[in-house]
């Protein structure tokens, strides 16, 4: 089998560069493309994936004239993978985003992010207000409308069985890495369009699950929202635009528009043939939305 390289993969990308950064106390491995005088755009990847999964997006941000940066969040593949649950708490997450924007000499950025990459995304905008210039967002609800659903849709709590399985100490690791990662593997597979996840990106993602503390900390993320602590706001003052796949397995449609009334200025863009994995199901049409975002 031939050997995963995450500087393979960089390499391919015509501008990008792996750099290292020293961020709210962790070092974060993070691609790097584009001229550092453009428009600075962060894009912040979920669970279970790594900063591959926006590989199909850093050229074309790059040739509509932004600079691109691309962490493996903390716990992730390449970066530091800190001890314990609080290290993975939200606030701690946000300030790591706002740490990156000034390690390029910014104050602000436009934020992007799918899935986990998105909760951070919105608690970036919620808590620190300043540091996003545009937001946008991908298949994940404000945090306060997916706590309201959350208690009061018993359809999303069945989705969200999984978030309480992940609770358990231990357990779900041994599960996983017993099984060669199998579980996690057959999760994406069943919940995307057929052929969505080809074997290349899978072998990345298997190997970045592999490296030493990676699994945990991945799972610490979700262990951490026991010690959840709201932002100051609750509206979210950037510019928004939530790009949506109606048929997410994980997520009840109908948070997508909830999660408008809480943005001054939003709108919505929802693919009713795509699910929560978007973002590689069409990547031309939400390259497409998110440009236009950010261009407006």
């Amino acid at each position: 089998m031939t050997p995963v390289s995450d500087e393979a993969a960089i390499s391919s990308i015509r501008t990008a560069e792996a750099t290292v950064r020293e961020v709210n106390g962790v070092s974060l491995h993070v691609v790097a493309a584009g001229s550092p005088a453009d428009p600075l755009v962060v894009l912040l990847h979920g669970f279970p994936e790594c900063w591959y999964g926006w590989s199909e997006y850093v050229d074309p941000f790059v040739d509509a004239g932004y600079r691109v940066l691309v962490p493996d969040q903390r716990g992730y593949n390449r970066s530091d993978k800190p001890s314990g649950v609080r290290s993975y708490r939200l606030r701690t997450l946000s300030r790591d985003v706002v740490s990156l924007i000034g390690s390029e000499g910014r104050a602000s950025a436009h934020v992007v992010g799918h899935d986990w990459g998105a909760a951070v995304a919105w608690d970036v905008a919620l808590r620190h207000p300043g540091v996003v210039d545009r937001l946008g967002i991908l298949n994940v609800p404000h945090p306060s409308v997916f706590r309201r659903t959350l208690f009061r849709t018993p359809t999303q709590l069945r989705k969200s069985w999984y978030m309480c399985y992940f609770q358990i100490f231990r357990l779900p690791e041994w599960m996983l890495k017993r099984s060669a990662f199998e579980p996690l593997i057959d999760r994406v597979r069943e919940e995307a369009n057929p052929g969505t996840f080809d074997e290349e990106r899978l072998r990345r993602y298997r190997a970045a699950w592999s490296r030493p503390g990676a699994l945990t900390a991945m799972l610490n993320w979700y262990r951490a929202l026991r010690h959840y602590e709201a932002p100051p706001l609750e509206s979210v003052r950037a510019p928004t635009r939530i790009v949506w796949g109606d048929h997410d397995q994980a997520l009840v449609p109908e948070m997508a528009s909830a999660s408008l009334e809480y943005c001054e200025e939003g709108d919505l863009r929802r693919y009713d043939d795509a699910t929560h994995w978007l973002t590689h199901e069409h990547p031309g049409r939400v390259r497409e939305a998110l440009l236009e975002h950010l261009e407006a």
